[in-house]
């Protein structure tokens, strides 16, 4: 724009003071578009009223403001609340991203497919902006048939249509190669009057797929769903409710396929109920293959709060996990608490077998009581560190997040437990980039033949996000595998083949931090199965939030290009387990949980920072992999089973003395030095060190 000249006396001209003013007016507008002023000051003015009549599907008529900490609507996740929420003014709705103007190609940055095979997008059919919001995933498939999988996720398309409907599928019969979005007559999903938080199950005995949601038909927020045999069908699900109530809150569910387990065709569910002591969390199950869900049990008071994180089980003992957090009151910044809850017989009884040790919760602010991951208008992408368990022969894995180092905002950890549940090791980091780039959001899948595969959210490869621009990639999904149930783990490659944009949330029905608070991953006989939440799509010059899968086969070496990859130890129980931090914890590590080496993502925690050099030759190479500073190990002279690879004095992998040699990927762009050691596994007989400089 031309700047205008005028003279210091014209300062007092009455229309330029009208002019400045208008000006001024309509900076602030913009900025509160931008989400720089907080909704806190309206809220203020607000929150102690009733709503009167509500067009709103979602908000009840009269809804008295005042009682919304006494209801625990700001600790909840779903949509109902978050509508709640905006009405009241204690929080904003979506709106279109600011970007259009900047609407270009998204920038691939293709890498060579480590894990995975080629993503799909899950969002078929039309899209009517701004309700284009889907994301928040569960996927199941039939073990009977792996090539149907269906992922069921939250899907604002009928978020204005009567009876409410922000509920989705998505279907494939030929085993993720392509998916079909569910759709009838009315153009909409057949989950008409639910409102999100997405489960999916199989029922194996009797061949039905079972969706729960949040269901205004079983008490205007309990828990129901909808049910198939042929679910592809959009016109085939039919109605069913779990349990009647009007404050049910983030559910999961896990169904016992496995004919040889005493529970065989079981189905469970877990929630909060925050008509129970400010959030109660429940679990409840079926034994007559879902025709009935009457046997209720309570796992905790509500006092203090602790979230259902996610529900699981193990295929080979017919036991049943449930992972919960406390999340330290939330806000920014807070600690967590991770906790474990079993069932040895069918969901009967429970017992709270670990409660690990305080740490700190991810994220960067908070908007009301959660945490977020970006600073994005006020606060975007809430997030409070939650995972996902899976168990596999008595064996129990959980990935969830933290806070890093200073100023990084997260990483993926994952603990393992060899008795039960009882006893966890000592957590070992995921993600070995030399970043404070974040990483979120993890989940995990076991297979029926004992490998574990960990993706998770990673913005190692960026500079910077922008929320809905298309043109600034922001995060990819990278992941992990083991193939030993979980004693070792090959190291950390991409999974998802782009690095999406940081993906705006446009419906302003929806809350404006919203960007999904889970995804719920499975495996079928022959592949893991997982989905996620991607901006790559642009609508209106916006990025926006679609749900993506992709797949990665259970058998074979890892698909990674780079064949110095190799395994790396998770840490076993020690006597330095957080069981004595359990009051109903009684079983003590045995002996022999130490005979594993342990791995640990600090240094404090390995032999030493400066190991001195011994027989142990050591070279290294460094190249640029796509821009990211990447080298190359190689070693002789190690007579060890297993070596340490020291980056910087710090434990990154533990990986086996021959072939003698290892590919790192530091995750970092541009100038830089690393210096390297390798140590034969727990001593101080150690390489020489050597230095790389990009």
């Amino acid at each position: 724009m031309k700047k205008k000249s005028t003279s210091e006396s014209a300062f007092f001209n009455l229309r330029v003071l009208i002019g400045m003013f208008v000006l001024l007016a309509g900076v602030f507008l913009a900025l509160a578009g931008f989400g720089v002023f907080s909704a806190a000051s309206t809220a203020q003015a607000q929150q102690n009223y009733s709503l009167g009549q509500s067009i709103d599907p979602l908000v009840p008529a009269g809804f008295d403001c005042s009682k919304i900490h006494e209801l625990g609507i700001d600790k909840q996740e779903n949509m109902r609340a978050g509508a709640i929420m905006i009405a009241c003014g204690e929080a904003q709705g979506g709106s279109a991203s600011p970007f259009r103007a900047f609407a270009q190609l998204i920038q691939n940055l293709l890498a060579p497919l480590a894990y995975g095979t080629t993503d799909m997008d899950l969002v078929t059919g039309a899209e009517t902006s701004p309700n284009v919001t889907q994301s928040e995933t569960f996927t199941a498939s039939n073990p009977d048939n792996p090539n149907q999988i269906v992922v069921a996720y939250n899907d604002s398309r009928g978020r204005n249509v009567s009876p409410i409907n922000i509920s989705g599928a998505s279907v494939s019969t030929d085993g993720g190669t392509t998916f079909t979005r569910l759709t009838n007559a009315s153009g909409q999903s057949p989950f008409s009057n639910t409102v999100g938080d997405p489960v999916i199950l199989y029922n194996r005995p009797t061949g039905t797929w079972f969706t729960i949601w949040l269901d205004g038909g079983c008490g205007g927020q309990g828990l129901g769903g909808y049910k198939s045999t042929t679910p592809s069908n959009a016109n085939s699900w039919t109605h069913y409710c779990i349990h009647t109530n009007n404050n049910d809150d983030r559910e999961s569910g896990w169904a016992d396929n496995n004919p040889s387990s005493p529970f065989y065709g079981r189905m469970y569910t877990s929630w909060n109920d925050f008509n129970v002591g400010g959030g109660a969390l429940f679990v409840r199950y079926s034994t007559d293959n879902g025709l009935t869900w009457t046997n209720a049990r309570q796992l905790t008071t509500g006092t203090p709060f602790i979230r259902d994180v996610q529900i699981t089980g193990d295929q080979a003992t017919g036991d049943v996990y449930l992972a919960g957090m406390n999340e330290g009151g939330g806000g920014f910044p807070h600690n967590d608490m991770n906790l474990i809850f079993r069932s040895t017989d069918g969901g009967n009884t429970w017992t709270n077998t670990y409660t690990g040790p305080s740490f700190s919760g991810p994220g960067v602010t908070a908007v009301g009581y959660f945490a977020c991951m970006f600073t994005d208008g006020g606060g975007y992408w809430r997030h409070e560190g939650w995972g996902e368990p899976a168990a596999y022969n008595g064996v129990v894995h959980y990935v969830y997040a933290q806070h890093g180092t200073g100023s990084d905002p997260g990483d993926v950890y994952y603990i393992r437990s060899t008795d039960k549940g009882q006893t966890f090791s000592a957590p070992l980091k995921l993600n070995t980039d030399a970043t404070t780039r974040p990483q979120w959001q993890p989940n995990l899948s076991v297979s029926p033949t004992g490998t574990v595969f960990a993706v998770w959210y990673d913005a190692r490869e960026s500079a910077s996000c922008t929320r809905g621009s298309p043109g600034v990639p922001c995060y990819r999904m990278w992941a992990r595998r083991s193939t030993d149930n979980g004693v070792s783990w090959l190291s950390d490659q991409t999974f998802s083949d782009v690095v999406s944009p940081l993906p705006a949330q446009p419906d302003p029905g929806i809350q404006a931090t919203y960007a999904g608070d889970y995804d719920y991953a499975s495996s079928s006989p022959n592949q893991h199965l997982h989905a996620w939440v991607d901006g790559r799509v642009s609508i209106l010059g916006s990025s926006q939030q679609d749900a993506f899968h992709d797949r990665q086969s259970v058998g074979g070496a890892t698909p990674t290009p780079t064949p110095t990859a190799a395994a790396t130890a998770t840490a076993t129980p020690t006597a330095t387990a957080t069981a004595t931090a359990t009051p109903t914890a009684t079983v003590a590590p045995s002996p022999t949980a130490t005979a594993t080496a342990t791995a640990t993502p600090t240094a404090t925690a390995t032999p030493t920072a400066t190991p001195t050099p011994g027989q142990i030759t050591l070279t290294a190479s460094g190249r640029k992999v796509h821009g990211i500073d990447t080298v190359d190990l190689v070693w002789s002279g190690a007579t060890s089973t297993n070596v340490d690879i020291y980056r910087d004095g710090v434990v990154i992998a533990m990986v086996p003395s021959n072939p003698g040699s290892y590919t790192d990927s530091t995750g970092q762009r541009g100038r830089a030095t690393f210096t390297y050691q390798v140590c034969e596994a727990g001593t101080q007989n150690c390489s020489n060190q050597v230095t790389v400089t990009f």
